[in-house]
């Protein structure tokens, strides 16, 4: 019996139609020629050369990016680090609280985070800007962070860092050189999973962010509250390349690193 029966098939293809078919849409009317979005009117890349003059969103992309790759980084560090104490550290004094505040922006609305870290900044006298962003990025993206680095360090083996501690490591050089590369992958995919949670941030950025700040979602978001312009669509159809390059560019990435883990492992093993 074919695991794959024609529920499972007709599912599938609805389930992706309903996802691609409206990027696809929007891929092909970038190239609309007609102010129009939704008129055809032939085809033309003349609203990518009106992109690349328009300030506004190519200030606020600038900004955007900034502001995920900092805070991804900084949330890939805090998360590691705060997984590597909620896996390895054993009963301690307040790690239920501790545990319950990192994982706490999982289930906490984007609403209330962002007007507690507004109420936050302006009760410390913090100017709204890059930095009170980047913070607020860091602070909501380092749990999710934090979930998928556990998941790997919980399968990790320890036998192997207790070889590294005999032979001379000390535990900072056991981590840096037996644990971080394991779970490199791992923390590869926090990282990316951080910075694209960045990037699609239009709630808590608005709450944060200040005059001299505004992010791609929300100049976005107040434009097409104006209408859509067909600048909106050929921006959209970058942002899709750039994501799937990523994408495709991490998950070969983590494959190799994977393959390698798996052969120095198995190269571990005939030594033993």
């Amino acid at each position: 019996m074919s695991r794959l029966s024609w529920f499972n098939t007709v599912s599938l293809t609805l389930g992706f139609a309903f996802l691609y078919i409206p990027m696809i849409i929007l891929i092909i009317f970038s190239f609309n020629e007609s102010k129009l979005v939704t008129v055809w009117a032939g085809f033309s890349t003349k609203w990518y050369g009106e992109l690349f003059q328009n300030e506004q969103l190519l200030d606020a992309a600038w900004v955007t990016v900034r502001v995920a790759v900092f805070s991804s980084t900084i949330a890939t560090i805090l998360g590691t680090a705060a997984a590597y104490v909620l896996v390895r550290g054993g009963r301690f004094f307040g790690r239920t609280l501790f545990s319950g505040m990192i994982y706490a922006p999982l289930v906490m609305p984007e609403v209330i985070t962002g007007l507690s870290l507004l109420l936050l900044f302006i009760g410390i006298g913090l100017d709204r800007g890059i930095l009170t962003i980047v913070l607020a990025h860091t602070t909501f993206s380092m749990c999710f962070v934090s979930v998928v680095v556990s998941s790997r360090l919980v399968t990790f083996d320890q036998s192997l860092e207790e070889a590294a501690l005999d032979l001379g490591c000390s535990p900072a050089q056991a981590f840096r050189l037996v644990t971080l590369p394991i779970i490199a992958p791992a923390v590869i995919s926090g990282w990316l999973l951080a910075f694209t949670l960045s990037l699609d941030d239009l709630v808590i950025a608005s709450f944060t962010s200040g005059p001299s700040a505004t992010t791609l979602p929300m100049r976005i978001f107040s434009a097409v509250r104006l209408g859509v312009s067909p600048e909106i669509n050929a921006l959209s159809t970058i942002m899709i390349a750039v994501v799937t390059v990523g994408v495709i560019t991490a998950s070969l990435v983590t494959k190799r690193a994977m393959i390698r883990q798996k052969q120095d492992e198995m190269a571990a093993a005939r030594v033993e």
